[in-house]
C-alpha cells in the first residue's frame, strides 16, 4: 500500500466555473505562470481566482490578465498585487497558433484552471468561441435529459 502524499488535504486546482458554460473550448494548452513568491503561497491555500479572468498576447508574449490571486496573509512589505498581469510560459509554436487564432477573430483565451505539477504552478489555457444563447439552453436541457437518464436506469437495476 502506498503512502499517502505529504499535506494531500491542501491544494489540489482551482477551476474556472464559467469557461466551459460560456464558450465552446476548441483546444486547450499547459502552460507555465511566471509569479512571486507570495504569490505562489496564496495559491497553495487556494486563495485564487481566475473566473474573469483572459488571455491577451502583447509584444510576442502571451499575459494572463484580471486572475486574482489574493495577498499572502503572512507577507510583509512584499506583498503582490492582487490583480497584475501575470506571464504565461509557452513554447513559440504554441504561442504562433494562439495568436494565429486570436487574430483571426471571435475567438478568446480563458483559463481554465490552476493547478500544481510537483513543484510547479501550472495554468491549463484554453482557446474558446463564445457561446450564443441558444447554445446554453441547448445544454441545459442535454444534461437534465442525461440525468432523467441515468436516474431510470438505476431504478431498474
Amino acid at each position: 500500500m502506498a503512502a499517502k502524499p505529504k499535506n494531500a488535504h491542501r491544494f489540489t486546482e482551482i477551476r474556472n466555473a464559467k469557461a466551459r458554460r460560456d464558450y465552446h473550448i476548441e483546444s486547450t494548452f499547459e502552460a507555465g505562470i511566471a509569479l512571486k513568491g507570495t504569490e505562489v503561497k496564496s495559491i497553495r491555500a487556494g486563495r485564487a481566482q481566475i473566473n474573469d479572468a483572459f488571455g491577451r498576447i502583447k509584444k510576442g508574449e502571451l499575459w494572463l490578465m484580471n486572475a486574482h490571486i489574493e495577498e499572502y496573509r503572512f507577507g510583509t512589505y512584499s506583498n503582490h498585487e492582487p490583480r497584475r498581469s501575470r506571464k504565461l510560459l509557452l513554447r513559440k509554436s504554441e504561442l504562433r497558433k494562439i495568436d494565429q487564432a486570436l487574430n483571426q477573430g471571435g475567438k478568446s483565451l480563458i483559463p481554465l484552471r490552476v493547478y500544481m505539477k510537483e513543484a510547479l504552478v501550472k495554468v491549463e489555457v484554453g482557446l474558446g468561441l463564445g457561446k450564443k444563447l441558444y447554445d446554453k439552453r441547448d445544454d441545459l436541457k442535454k444534461k437534465v435529459l442525461d440525468r432523467e437518464i441515468d436516474r431510470t436506469l438505476k431504478s431498474r437495476r
